[in-house]
């Protein structure tokens, strides 16, 4: 049987309608999606298009963060030393809509109304005013109000808000201004401010600070930040909120409606525990002294100082005082949170704080001051109470143990590394005790029976026991201050123990010449002997206040370490330190003193600084005061007559026994602080 073949005419017919039907799928199937697009777009056009355009003008939020008003800062008795105050702005918010000519004409009319009612001394260009409006959007985006001007007088606030209509897109809205008392008081402690712009992304501290998801705590690039002082360390205390400006924003990025503006939140208030009366008597005791001794006919007086460091600290709370450091400057210089390149050349030395920090003294010939010593001095004499305490805490003598003082000491190989330690004038004072050692400031004693046993006794450990001891007291570590840029003080004697020995690294640190500390580590170290062995923390706050006037923080004294030391061992240092001085005779307060003429090598040539701690009263410590003035000479002639300044000013205002003197003298209630005794036992010899 033969296959069955199919007509090829068949399939040629099977083919051509297999076609039609799938061209005809295609066909139905366009259409019916044409069909659904058209009546989809009939939905939009005729069902949903206002809901679409009423979508599209709907607003978006645009917000405007405005700065807050920063916290003022107050000394110990309530006067504004730090304030904020308010001023009116004019501010542009951008209208894309201005034409060229109209936007020359907005200038202009401005800049007429500025002439008329505005301060003549704040001039205003039309160049300038348009320059402010950021049409390019250089500065701004489209939402942000550009600021055209501040302190507008009551005159332009007035004109401009009548005739609010003829000035598309103005608003006044309140600034601050920070302003410090013009009696310059305690300021590089205080600090000052600078553009938020400028730091962001230069400090740390600051950096990452505007992009905070939080609108009323992110940091705008326009608002003032603390740079230096009480500024920088509390300034999320002081900075207070955002407020904010919303604005209703359509799609096209267009304001279409009123906005809602959330008031700006004024940061807490600082109290400090600076007495802004002690504080200026302390800064014109430096200031007047420095000039007394760089004029001075006496030989042993006078001296080329040129700067002048002194803290006074409370013994038992570590309340500091007075924190001055000299010559200063008026810091409303940085006002609006700039200065110029002429004003800052002018104090490019002199705004850093010299008592917590190394700082050089201010000369026209930049190359000059590399030739003069810092404010990092070494102790000197005032070093040798602390000596005594580690000599007799180890057992190198006892306090009734007698030494002859020939004058010199010397140590080492025979021959030229033979090193010979003097007194002043190589002055023998023969048999001394070590009470006696320190009122006279026996150089030979610390050496050959401190520093020489000590190394003898431990070798090289014998350095390591010594800076333990020293850190103890806070010489050569942080003062727990929390001060921005605080100098721990430069420590040399490992140095010299690894280049020369232990031997004379510990022989040279026993009289105060192997380490430089700051004014500030002294004078807790001076509050430490006075107490008795607890490091106080400094504190420069006594409290903050909100806005609403209630205290949200108070401080508390707070121990760092603590020594414990024998009896005896105090009192014999306390006996040393019992001498009259330079500068206070017929006090009518008993104190307990220490000078030192700390030699320093600086630019190939020795010069020497004055250097002093003292508490008072002798009996019951209240205060502990440190001076240093760099090539100041003796510490008894070129830094005892200050520190005696500085107690009277603590006597006048707050009192050493309780009670300022001067409020007991204008009631004429009593007959004063004094207790009638005069401490006038000897003489110091340094």
């Amino acid at each position: 049987m033969k296959p069955y073949t199919e007509d090829p005419e068949q399939i040629e017919q099977r083919k051509r309608r297999n076609l039609s039907l799938r061209m005809n799928i295609f066909f139905f199937s366009t259409f019916l999606l044409f069909g659904i697009l058209i009546i989809r777009l009939a939905v939009l056009q005729f069902v949903d298009g206002s809901e679409l355009k009423e979508t599209r003008n709907r607003a978006i939020t645009g917000d405007v963060e405005i700065p807050p008003i920063r916290g003022n800062i107050y000394d110990l008795s309530g006067k504004e030393i730090a304030w904020s105050t308010s001023t009116m702005s004019l501010y542009y918010q951008f209208q894309p809509k201005m034409s060229e000519e109209e936007v020359t004409d907005f200038a202009e009319h401005l800049h007429q109304v500025f002439n008329k009612y505005g301060d003549p001394e704040q001039e205003m260009t039309v160049e300038k005013i348009i320059k402010q409006m950021d049409l390019e959007f250089r500065l701004n985006n489209a939402f942000t109000p550009r600021k055209i001007k501040s302190d507008l007088t009551k005159e332009e606030i007035a004109y401009l808000m009548e005739n609010r209509d003829r000035f598309p897109g103005i608003d006044i809205m309140e600034d601050s201004i920070r302003h410090y008392d013009e009696n310059t008081v305690a300021v590089q402690l205080v600090g000052y401010l600078k553009k938020y712009r400028g730091v962001k992304e230069t400090v740390d501290v600051y950096k990452g600070r505007d992009r905070e998801k939080d609108a009323q705590l992110r940091y705008l690039d326009q608002e003032d930040v603390g740079m230096e002082g009480l500024e920088f360390m509390y300034q999320d205390v002081l900075r207070g909120k955002n407020g904010l400006k919303t604005y209703p924003i359509n799609a096209s990025n267009l304001i279409i409606g009123p906005s809602e503006l959330t008031k700006p939140e004024k940061g807490s208030d600082l109290y400090m525990t600076i007495h802004r009366e002690v504080q200026l008597r302390t800064e014109e005791a430096i200031a007047n002294h420095l000039s007394k001794i760089r004029g001075s006919s006496l030989r042993q007086e006078r001296a080329s100082a040129k700067a002048g460091f002194a803290v006074a600290m409370e013994v038992n709370t570590g309340k500091v005082v007075a924190m001055a450091s000299m010559p200063d400057y008026d810091p409303n210089l940085w006002q609006g949170g700039r200065i110029s390149t002429e004003d800052y050349k002018k104090i490019e030395y002199i705004h850093q704080n010299g008592t917590i920090k190394q700082v050089y003294q201010q000369h026209d010939d930049p190359e000059e001051y590399k030739k003069h010593p810092s404010s990092l001095v070494p102790l000197g004499s005032t070093q040798k109470p602390l000596s005594v305490l580690v000599g007799l805490n180890e057992g190198l003598f006892k306090p009734s143990t007698v030494y002859y003082d020939k004058g010199t000491f010397s140590f080492g190989k025979e021959g030229s590394h033979r090193v010979t330690i003097k007194n002043a004038g190589s002055r023998g004072y023969g048999s001394m005790t070590a009470s006696r050692a320190i009122e006279k400031s026996s150089n030979t004693f610390m050496a050959e029976m401190i520093g020489n046993e000590l190394a003898k006794k431990h070798g090289r450990e014998g350095v390591d026991i010594w800076d333990d001891y020293m850190k103890q007291f806070g010489l050569g570590v942080d003062t727990g201050s929390g001060l921005r840029g605080e100098s721990k003080g430069v420590v040399d004697y490992f140095h010299e123990a690894d280049t020369a020995s232990s031997q004379s690294a510990l022989i040279r640190a026993s009289f105060g010449q192997q380490a430089r500390y700051t004014t500030l580590q002294l004078a807790q170290y001076a509050a430490m002997l006075a107490n008795k062995g607890k490091r106080m923390k400094p504190q420069f706050v006594e409290k903050i206040v909100d806005p609403s006037g209630k205290v949200v923080q108070t401080f508390t004294p707070e121990v760092l370490n603590e020594v414990d030391f024998p009896k005896p061992y105090w009192d014999t240092i306390m006996q040393g330190m019992k001498s009259n001085v330079q500068g206070f005779d017929n006090v009518d307060y008993t104190f307990l003193r220490k000078t030192g003429t700390s030699e320093q090598q600086v630019a190939g040539k020795t010069v020497e600084n004055g250097v002093f701690i003292a508490f008072a009263p002798a009996d019951n410590p209240v205060l502990a005061v440190a001076v240093v003035i760099p090539e100041g000479g003796s510490g008894g002639y070129g830094a005892a007559p200050i520190a005696r300044q500085i107690f009277d000013a603590y006597d006048d205002y707050i009192g050493l026994k309780g009670t300022p003197k001067l409020t007991v003298q204008e009631d004429d209630t009593a007959e004063g602080s004094a207790d009638g005794t005069d401490a006038t036992n000897g003489t110091d010899a340094e």
